[in-house]
């Protein structure tokens, strides 16, 4: 382990931390790193633990160190809790001494929160009209303040996953240059699809569609169909997944039509039989998704897996999820909330999740760390209720 490197977490028992810093082979536990106090009158300060009998080093315990700060929803801890302890972590990391801080938080706080009431307040890709403006009227650009106290704490960069806002993005690349990476979870996907794809009966298959819901989500869907071709160009049997495109198309005020986009190489017409994946970067309600999937099962496909990073585990998103359109879905643990099976509810009869500590570990120590070892291989752990039919002919993989 490079004693440069430090993992810590705003939370000392954040399973998340502790199943990275594990990967990225920390000998140290979080918690005999970075003591977390929270004071009688509430007020949070985290300490950098120290030999007590080193009074050479006071203030500079962290010379030289790159501390990582490991950052997910966790426990009872909100999210505005947790960004405040982000900050004042931070803080105490470049108080004594850390030469960087890295936040790693895989699910961006603020995202939603992505434009203001005022012109300059985010970039969008559309034009945006006085109702949207009036939408934020009133209201802080909270993702720019987001961004600032992290700058004004310490941290020097920012490592998320799979984050959906052009907004947030450019005005995270403005604060902090190329130190904000915004990692694609295209290689999870295509790995897990080019090994472990199942057919309508269990059977492996070799031949899919991989669907873009909208527009926004084309980019992403052309990427994993890259990463599928280049994964399984070592393997016999080739996976050659067609692309299909799907667009809304309005029909008056308040209704919407799904349909394959003019433009798209697949059609609906050639889905007869097929397995269809569709790809989103995240579900809040799930309206849309069940909506298209709908389609994809009307034209005759005989599976719809969806695929979506960051599960936000609603009551509305498992009550619209449940539908019989959708067989299977696959998400990852971005939202770690999604691994209890409670919170899943009725939908750990087909949820799939990839767990992608090991993957962040890689990147980490790749990137940051002068770390040797051999980068874990699948890059993922699989996490599958007993209750899903697929448990047991994968019930061990990638553990």
């Amino acid at each position: 382990m490079d004693s440069t490197f430090v993992v810590v977490s705003a939370v000392s028992d954040d399973p998340f931390a502790i199943d990275v810093a594990h990967y990225i082979h920390q000998e140290a536990e979080i918690s005999d790193l970075l003591a977390l106090r929270k004071f009688a009158n509430t007020e949070f300060c985290p300490r950098f633990i120290s030999d007590e009998e080193d009074l050479d080093h006071i203030g500079h315990g962290l010379d030289g160190k790159t501390v990582a700060i490991v950052s997910t929803c966790c426990g009872p801890h909100t999210r505005n809790a947790l960004a405040m302890r982000t900050c004042v972590v931070a803080r105490a990391a470049k108080d004594n001494g850390a030469k960087r801080v890295i936040l790693v938080q895989p699910d961006l706080f603020y995202s939603a929160q992505d434009r203001g009431p005022r012109r300059e307040h985010g970039v969008v890709a559309f034009e945006r009209s006085t109702s949207d403006y009036k939408k934020f009227d009133g209201q802080p650009f909270s993702a720019l303040l987001y961004a600032q106290l992290l700058q004004t704490s310490g941290v020097d960069g920012v490592i998320t996953v799979h984050n959906h806002s052009v907004s947030v993005q450019a005005l995270f690349r403005d604060i902090f240059d190329d130190a904000f990476l915004n990692l694609s979870p295209a290689e999870l996907y295509s790995h897990y699809l080019t090994e472990h794809a199942l057919g309508p009966n269990g059977t492996e298959s070799s031949e899919f569609v991989i669907c873009a819901p909208d527009k926004g989500a084309a980019p992403f869907v052309n990427e994993v169909h890259a990463g599928i071709e280049s994964a399984s160009a070592r393997l016999l049997l080739k996976t050659r997944p067609e692309l299909l495109f799907m667009t809304k198309v309005r029909r008056g005020e308040r209704s919407v039509r799904i349909c394959a986009a003019d433009d798209s190489p697949t059609q609906l017409s050639g889905l007869a039989g097929k397995v269809v994946v569709v790809f989103d970067d995240m579900v809040r309600t799930g309206n849309t998704i069940v909506e298209c999937c709908k389609v994809l099962k009307e034209a005759g496909a005989s599976r719809v897996l969806f695929v979506v990073t960051h599960f936000h585990s609603s009551d509305e998103v498992k009550e619209n999820l449940n539908h019989e359109a959708i067989d299977e879905i696959i998400t990852t643990n971005t939202l770690p909330e999604v691994l209890n099976r409670d919170m899943q509810g009725r939908l750990r009869k087909k949820m799939l999740v990839l767990k992608i500590e090991k993957w962040i570990g890689n990147f980490l120590s790749r990137e940051f760390a002068d770390i040797s070892h051999r980068p874990h291989d699948p890059p993922y752990s699989i996490d599958i209720s007993a209750k899903n039919p697929r448990w047991r002919p994968i019930h061990s993989l990638g553990h």
